[in-house]
């Protein structure tokens, strides 16, 4: 065990002896029930923010889920809003539409070749990873657009 403190006089007798025994067993004791009730406050915090971590992760899925269903919703009735619109568009605005856009993918393509003449190769590689990463967030992006097109349909309801 331990050495006295030096301070303190060692037991003359038997009777001192036991008494010091004694009197370290207990202080033990209260050194031990003190260790005890840190550990427990400890465990109990432990447990708590895995219950509050595991309850965040379900409340995070159920948000996940949520979005994706009003995501789809919003894509549907954008989708519907398109093809109204379309449909009240008359015949010469249409062709005239597809022409232009005919007009615009030809002019797209010779600004993409003048682009990979021109353009540094740092600035190229950027454009290229935000374009990889348009691609892999498609339907985020088809959403983002499906919303836009359907809050300016309902702007130009309003003004009209």
């Amino acid at each position: 065990m331990t050495q006295p403190p030096h301070d303190e006089p060692t037991a003359s007798s038997p009777e001192e002896l036991r008494e010091q025994v004694g009197q370290t067993r207990e202080e033990l004791g209260e050194t031990v029930e003190a260790l005890a009730a840190k550990t427990r406050v400890k465990a109990r915090a432990q447990e708590k923010a895995a219950e509050v971590k595991s309850q965040a992760a379900a409340k995070a899925g159920e948000l996940k889920e949520q979005a994706a269903l009003k995501a789809g919703e919003l894509k549907a009735k954008a989708a519907d809003l398109a093809h109204q619109a379309q449909d009240q568009l008359p015949d010469p605005v249409k062709d005239k539409a597809a022409q232009t856009a005919g007009q615009a993918r030809a002019k797209a393509s010779q600004a993409g070749q003048l682009w990979e003449e021109k353009a540094p190769e740092p600035v190229r590689e950027k454009t290229a990873q935000g374009a990889q990463l348009a691609r892999e967030n498609r339907k985020v992006l088809v959403a983002a657009v499906g919303v836009a097109v359907v809050v300016w349909l309902a702007c130009r309801r309003r003004k009209g």
